[in-house]
């Protein structure tokens, strides 16, 4: 049976560097197509391009090293099993379609008592005196860390700071005059432009891989604050922290993850906007963590009913779910069920370009937020608050339920205990969920906090909101589940 695809962070990769200079020039060589004087009448053919990654290699595989850490577990895990704690099974007894290191299979006989493990990854160095990108990923979980380098030099590396919100990681060795990559601009690049990655896939140090840049800004699932570069080059565990590089010799990215349903390469690898990872690097070299903004929403994406419930034309910006109390959004007047069209002046097509914006924004710093409420645009200011941990909250039901009706939903009343809980003056709980609500994704267990941004006080105000809806209308539900809302569209049965 065929498990799940699966986005696995290349645990065990080690990354290309670059040397410390640009590539200036790439040969294109043309393939030939040979005419003789009876074929001199027809149309020539047009000569195929093919990319020469010689120069590349040469004049940046030397920055590319190799990381290796070394520690000791207490108990013994399957060899080549990913290290994750409470990791669910998937239905058909396959992986589940969630991100995990991958890590070589632990040398030495298993036991109960502490045993050694490796695990390896890319890296490259960014400066002349020894700093190193990587992946968090891969030094993870502590232990001695060892760089190893094209020549054969080996050193102890410091790490200077971890960013598992971006999986980046900033390591320090001791050198001078050492071989370093040249940063590239990815908001430069186009889609569909040639690009490379160097690092040791499987322990094979130093193999170069090549593609194509297959799509920009992609959001990966659990990944809020990376807009990842979308490549076809193949990138296996062993290349996690490598480079990216385009064919000026420019490092855009950072390889990270794969999209599998076997653990290795199936034509779909993600890279770390450089961009991304240097103001990551620069933030952990000068305090030691990482700082971001915060707006204190949950949003989510707008589809097309859900636009049309708004009086919007087309589903672009970020629909506002929930807005927290005192955050810095509420303080601005950002209200549940606007939509956010644009940040700071730049417009918002996807939710997912939201958070990357508000990230980038240093903490404390005054900025505009454009939205969409009641049918015309309105212009916020608000002072960007810091990101702080996430809440949980767990909703319970039970008593009786109301009958179901148009949506095909049966409601009935929180408890006060509930409403205290999760800090609620209203709503309704589902009961059970059947047609048009079923079909929308609604479950026994959520709570129904609004209709079309009416709130929802009571089950028979519920119902009567409900009946109201001309058949065939999408009504938008801001529904509750567990400490995350979102805007469910559903049309009237």
């Amino acid at each position: 049976m065929i498990s799940r695809a699966k986005l696995i962070p290349l645990a065990s990769a080690i990354a290309l560097i670059t040397g410390g200079w640009g590539l200036s020039h790439v040969d294109f060589p043309a393939v030939a197509h040979a005419q003789n004087s009876s074929t001199a009448t027809q149309p020539a053919k047009t000569a195929l391009a093919v990319p020469d990654f010689t120069a590349l290699v040469k004049q940046h595989g030397r920055a590319v090293v190799n990381i290796r850490v070394e520690r000791t577990s207490s108990a013994a895990r399957s060899p080549g099993m990913p290290n994750i704690p409470g990791m669910p099974e998937a239905p058909d007894g396959g992986t589940p379609n969630i991100p995990f290191p991958f890590e070589p299979p632990i040398p030495g006989n298993p036991g109960t008592g502490p045993i050694p493990q490796q695990a390896q990854g890319s890296g490259f160095i960014i400066s002349p005196d020894g700093y190193i990108l990587t992946n968090a990923h891969v030094v993870a979980n502590g232990g001695d860390i060892t760089v190893h380098m094209t020549d054969k030099r080996e050193y102890k590396a410091k790490l200077i700071g971890a960013d598992r919100r971006t999986d980046v990681a900033l390591l320090k060795i001791d050198g001078k005059n050492l071989p370093y990559v040249t940063i590239g601009d990815p908001e430069k690049e186009q889609v569909g432009e040639w690009v490379a990655a160097i690092g040791s896939p499987f322990g094979f140090e130093n193999t170069i891989s090549a593609g194509i840049l297959s799509a920009k800004g992609r959001a990966l699932p659990s990944e809020t604050y990376v807009p990842f570069l979308q490549t076809d080059v193949a990138v296996n565990p062993g290349n996690s922290g490598g480079p990216l590089f385009n064919l000026n010799g420019e490092v855009i990215g950072i390889n990270s993850q794969i999209y599998s349903r076997t653990g290795g390469y199936m034509g779909l690898s993600f890279a770390i906007p450089i961009d991304i990872a240097m103001d990551v690097a620069n933030q952990l070299r000068e305090t030691g963590k990482v700082t971001r903004g915060r707006l204190g929403v949950q949003i989510q994406n707008l589809t097309q009913d859900l636009a049309r419930s708004f009086g919007l034309q087309q589903p672009n910006g970020a629909l506002v779910a929930n807005v927290e109390k005192g955050s810095a959004a509420q303080r601005a007047g950002v209200e549940p069920g606007d939509i956010i069209l644009k940040y700071n002046g730049k417009q918002i097509v996807d939710s997912t370009d939201l958070p990357v914006l508000v990230a980038k924004t240093k903490p404390g710093t005054e900025t505009t937020v454009t939205v969409w409420r009641g049918g015309k645009e309105q212009t916020l200011t608000i002072k960007v608050g810091e990101l702080e941990a996430d809440k949980t909250v767990v909703a319970a039901a039970g008593g009786p339920s109301a009958e179901t009706g148009k949506l095909g939903l049966a409601v009935q009343d929180l408890t006060p205990q509930q409403r205290q809980q999760l800090d609620l003056k209203g709503g309704v709980i589902v009961d059970a969920a059947q047609g048009p609500a079923a079909r929308a994704g609604i479950q026994k267990g959520d709570v129904v906090i609004a209709i079309n941004g009416e709130q929802v006080e009571s089950a028979s105000q519920f119902r009567s909101l409900v009946d109201k809806a001309a058949e065939g209308k999408p009504l938008a539900l801001l529904i509750q589940r567990g400490d995350s809302r979102i805007y469910v569209p559903v049309n009237v049965g």
